[in-house]
């Protein structure tokens, strides 16, 4: 497995003002945005939601996408694997 520190290490928001990506209301938009085309996408995403991440955009969602992602999937214990077994943008 990859070390976690990797993909942190590669995401678009490594160049973000960190406050941008904890923005409140529609100006998570622009946060999502940053979001568009990374290539560690999937890895955040998957980090926010077996961390319970409560605040901000991680992986293209919001904390109220993330929320009720979580509330249709109460049992998951890997998100990697549902991650990875979802159609394309699927969970976005």
């Amino acid at each position: 497995m990859e070390d976690e520190r990797d993909w942190r290490t590669q995401g678009n928001c490594r160049t973000a003002d960190v406050d941008q990506m904890f923005a409140p209301g529609v100006a998570q938009n622009t946060a999502k945005a940053v979001c568009n085309g990374c290539p560690v996408r999937p890895e955040c995403l998957t980090y926010a939601l077996d961390h319970r991440e409560w605040f901000g955009v991680w992986g293209g969602m919001t904390e109220r996408e993330r929320r009720t992602l979580l509330r249709r999937h109460p049992t998951a214990t890997s998100w990697r694997q549902i991650l990875q077994s979802a159609p394309e943008r699927q969970a976005s």
